[in-house]
């Protein structure tokens, strides 16, 4: 198996909802959608955000409903903190809850954290040792 991700998949309580946060509130083009059933965002190259439905979600993976808020962050990073406090502001107005305003941490980065509607973290982040170049390759 190759070391790759081609899809991250969150179950949602309501993929409406969750297309009023990121397609409408934060401007993220919807790839595909199956309306009330899952949506499809195309995040990077190659790779898909499936909001889905997350009782046809447990039903197809054989998993459980959480107990609470799934122990993931899903992280966007920028190339300035400045950048980092305009797509926190951004966020807000599109209806997600700020959980950690952005600081700067004693690793030497700038992060904030804000919830989706499902409760999910984003990590909004400027690291000074984060780079990728023109093929792709991550430095940190």
């Amino acid at each position: 198996m190759q070391p790759r991700v081609d899809f991250i998949s969150l179950g949602v309580r309501s993929v409406d909802t969750s297309r009023r946060f990121y397609v409408e509130g934060l401007g993220w083009p919807a790839h595909r959608e199956v309306p009330g059933e899952v949506l499809f965002i195309q995040v990077n190259h190659g790779l898909i955000l499936s909001l889905w439905d997350a009782g046809q979600m447990q039903s197809e993976a054989a998993t459980d409903p959480p107990a609470g808020i799934a122990s993931i962050t899903l992280s966007h990073n920028l190339a300035s903190t400045a950048e980092v406090d305009r797509v926190m502001a951004e966020a807000e107005t599109a209806g997600a809850r700020i959980v950690a305003a952005p600081k700067t941490q004693p690793w030497g980065g700038y992060t904030g954290y804000f919830a989706d509607p499902d409760g999910y973290r984003w990590e909004v982040a400027f690291n000074p040792g984060w780079s990728v170049d023109g093929g792709g390759k991550v430095t940190l």
